[in-house]
């Protein structure tokens, strides 16, 4: 009993119980073939009402819930979150299966977007319960085990469809019982007590209780139990932090808000994050339906979860070789991320126009490929140098502005009530959207090589010179 209790006390527990909680919750079979489910006898949709009417709901509920997803998932120290969220996606997976017409449909989308929102619970409850020093590992984990489960899924799909082994119905029933799973394990994690910014540790705090104890003649022991032992007392201290008022916390996030964007670098990364991200979610939104105008599922063998699953691997395996390559992306990141995704737009381009299902099955992969290549990447070079929580404000700030993009994109481009594209259309303009970020980052990352090696021949000594606060936002 005395090693279970331990492992329950240590990082292990918590790491385990959310690494299964994320495999879970991402098993989904039925994801890569949605769109000939929607469309087929189950539902008897349109492919323009999945196109224009369906899908751009989710768009518009994630963009308008983001931000009061993102506090209050702080405020309620995550766990709740992570709970609503297995029970959100139940009941998404129920409404999709039992429930027909294109408003039932919609309202699946707005259930599924609060599902997306409240990833930032996933991602950040582990921060919250475990050692700094524990950070890499719990990260590596939690990461890994949710690219297994959509890989899983995907594998898992191909071969139920392939075979005939089961219905597109009987799929989801079995996807309920997955997410089943999901929802129990989500109610053992343990509950935290801090958080990143309504419920902030207060290491000073219990420093300040330390030196008043010696003041007033406390003993060494004493002091100690403040810094270390004396739980209740860090918890009061803990809560009365966390007691600050909605209007401090958002002071604050203003201020490091612009901390954070002063710095050049920074700013010109988030903004190619924004810019792809929009492009990338449009395309892996909406790539079903040209996979279904180029080949119909009735008349091919589709592929579509064997080939999410291989963009997923390799995505994955060219996302773990950055951390391998010493490359300065300090100098070299932006005209990386304008040649790299001008292949991007390159593939995109082949898969609106070649018209073969096996171009945009490829054409996919190395999209894909490339871009969690570069939003690697990006990552990695905004992280450096900034705290966690500046670091989740500037990852919720990038989507946040991802999202807005992408709302505009959806509502010009695909709803109804704008242009309302066919798919082809649709896609040449994504396609020449990633042009535009080429071209773009091309030419800023050039600028960026001429002007660091023109700077090199005036001032040589200019690293030595450099002062402290000049070197703090760099990157």
């Amino acid at each position: 009993m005395e090693a279970v209790k331990k492992w329950r006390s240590g990082w292990r527990y918590p790491t385990t119980l959310l690494c299964i909680y994320g495999f879970f919750s991402t098993v989904k079979p039925l994801e890569p073939f949605l769109i000939p489910f929607m469309t087929g006898p189950d539902k008897n949709l349109t492919t323009e009402e999945v196109n224009n009417q369906i899908f751009p709901v989710w768009t518009y509920s994630y963009l308008s819930i983001l931000v009061p997803v993102f506090l209050l998932t702080d405020w309620l120290r995550y766990k709740p979150v992570v709970v609503f969220q297995s029970v959100v996606l139940f009941i998404t997976t129920s409404l999709l299966l039992w429930t027909e017409s294109v408003a039932a449909m919609q309202i699946t989308q707005f259930f599924y977007a609060m599902v997306t929102a409240s990833d930032v619970a996933y991602f950040s409850y582990i921060y919250s319960v475990i050692d700094l020093k524990r950070y890499r590992k719990a990260t590596s984990y939690s990461r890994s085990v949710q690219l297994l489960g959509y890989t899983v899924g995907s594998v898992l799909g191909q071969l139920l469809v392939s075979f005939n082994l089961m219905s597109y119905s009987n799929i989801l029933v079995f996807t309920l019982v997955l997410t089943a799973i999901a929802v129990l394990t989500s109610l053992l994690l343990p509950m935290p007590q801090h958080s990143m910014f309504f419920h902030r540790r207060s290491k000073m705090s219990l420093e300040e209780v330390g030196n008043e104890k010696e003041d007033k003649g406390a003993t060494e022991d004493d002091t100690k139990k403040g810094w270390e032992g004396n739980r209740p007392m860090a918890e009061e201290l803990e809560e009365t932090v966390g007691a600050q008022s909605c209007t401090q916390v958002l002071l604050q996030l203003w201020r490091d808000f612009r901390q954070c964007y002063s710095s050049r670098q920074l700013l010109y990364w988030s903004v190619w994050w924004a810019m792809a991200t929009c492009g990338y979610n449009q395309t892996v939104n909406y790539v079903q339906v040209l996979w279904e105008h180029v080949q119909p599922s009735q008349n091919f063998t589709i592929y579509n979860g064997g080939v999410e699953a291989v963009s997923n691997l390799l995505s994955a395996a060219t996302a773990y070789g950055i951390g391998f390559t010493e490359v300065g992306w300090e100098q070299w990141g932006e005209l990386a991320l304008g040649g790299f995704s001008g292949l991007g737009a390159a593939a995109l381009f082949l898969m609106t126009f070649i018209g073969n299902i096996w171009v945009c099955y490829c054409g996919y992969v190395i999209f894909k490929s490339l871009y969690m290549l570069l939003i690697t990447i990006a990552m990695f070079q905004i992280a450096t140098g900034l705290s966690m929580e500046r670091y989740a404000l500037v990852f919720g700030v990038n989507t946040f502005g991802a999202l807005a993009l992408q709302t505009t994109l959806t509502s010009i481009v695909v709803d109804s009530r704008g242009l309302a594209l066919s798919i082809i259309p649709q896609f040449t303009i994504y396609a020449s959207y990633f042009s535009v970020i080429a071209v773009v980052f091309t030419l800023r990352g050039l600028y960026r090589i001429w002007s660091t090696k023109r700077n090199k021949k005036e001032t040589p000594s200019s690293d030595q010179n450099e002062s402290p606060s000049s070197r703090e936002h760099s990157f």
